[in-house]
């Protein structure tokens, strides 16, 4: 096929700034590809999840007999194995499931009051 010669440098620019507009689209204009997407949305909606179920944690732990004493155990076990303890003290099982989730553990563990901070402050959730 002949191409016109004043058809070619339209033709250039044209791939050339599709190129230039996706190079800048995908680096710095936030499109992202579908996996990416998915992976996102499915990121967010645990955090969401997990949001949700911290109240749960709190009034399984408020209404729990043995408070006390495993807020005691919880207490008592140093910073990185608080959050076994707490899965132990089965607060972190939510109705319905069969095993205690590590990360509403990490949520409920930071709205419980252990150093000072009280029961209703909003669960720690990344967003980043």
């Amino acid at each position: 096929m002949n191409t016109p010669e004043w058809l070619k440098p339209g033709i250039k620019g044209a791939l050339i700034g599709a190129v230039f507009v996706s190079i800048v689209g995908f680096t710095w204009g936030g499109w992202v590809t579908g996996g990416t997407a998915r992976d996102r949305a499915m990121e967010m909606s645990r955090d969401d999840v997990v949001s949700a179920m911290v109240p749960v944690c709190l009034d399984i732990a408020r209404t729990d007999p043995e408070r006390v004493e495993k807020l005691a155990t919880i207490r008592a076990a140093s910073t990185y194995q608080r959050r076994e303890a707490l899965m132990k003290a089965g607060w972190a099982t939510v109705p319905g499931a069969e095993a205690p989730d590590r990360e509403i553990a990490q949520a409920c563990l930071a709205s419980l009051e252990l150093n000072g901070t009280p029961e209703s402050a909003p669960p720690a959730v990344d967003e980043g």
